[in-house]
């Protein structure tokens, strides 16, 4: 039986000794964890022998288990509401979000862009129109409330004053949380997240 709930821990911190094609090993506490990721998350972690956060979610089954990878929570919301497509496993789910990035998923979800959506390796016209019958409205609430309610909604705010896109913000954002050293918090965190965010945008 699969489960779609999040294993109990929600991220893991460790550094990158490898990465693949979809998946990448982190090293945490002296453990190397495989986790596959989708492509366009892979890309945007820091390169090998560096640190990284990796959110994380537990595919469980009675025969195999394994764990996938995402660069930011919207990320892993956005796996798990995939798998609520019939059809749509976590390997699917995980091809589809390694073809197209998240913001033209969304765009093609909330327009009906069924063309779009059969352009993404793997994903066949059928498949396509469950996605859109079952995720139209769902994948932007999730990124509304990231921007919105988010644990770095006023730093999304203080980007997008400067004339930053505000998607483009909380992805630098979350891009920038995976580098961050361990055991920083409060001001001194978002002081660094928020340079962190800057340079990303800038590149």
């Amino acid at each position: 039986m699969l489960c779609y709930t999040l294993p109990m821990f929600n991220s893991l911190r460790g550094k990158i000794t490898e990465k693949l094609s979809d998946a990448l090993y982190l090293c945490t506490g002296g453990v190397e964890w495989d986790i596959a990721v989708p492509a366009t998350d892979l890309a945007k972690f820091p390169p090998q022998g560096e640190e990284a956060r990796v959110y994380t979610w537990l595919y469980h089954r009675d025969d195999q288990m394994k764990l996938f990878g995402f660069v930011s929570g919207t990320r892993r919301s956005t796996f798990l509401e995939l798998l609520k497509v019939e059809g749509i496993g976590p390997r699917g789910a995980l091809r589809i979000m390694g073809g197209i990035e998240q913001e033209a998923l969304e765009k093609a979800l909330e327009t009906g862009d069924l063309a779009r959506l059969e352009a993404v390796p793997g994903l066949g016209k059928k498949t396509a129109q469950k996605m859109i019958l079952a995720l139209k409205g769902r994948l932007t609430q999730i990124s509304d409330f990231s921007l919105s309610g988010g644990p770095y909604a006023e730093l999304v705010e203080a980007l997008a004053g400067m004339g930053y896109d505000k998607r483009a913000a909380a992805e630098a954002l979350a891009r920038a949380e995976t580098t961050l050293p361990p055991g920083i918090s409060g001001a001194e965190k978002e002081k660094l997240l928020f340079k962190q965010a800057i340079i990303h945008l800038s590149v």
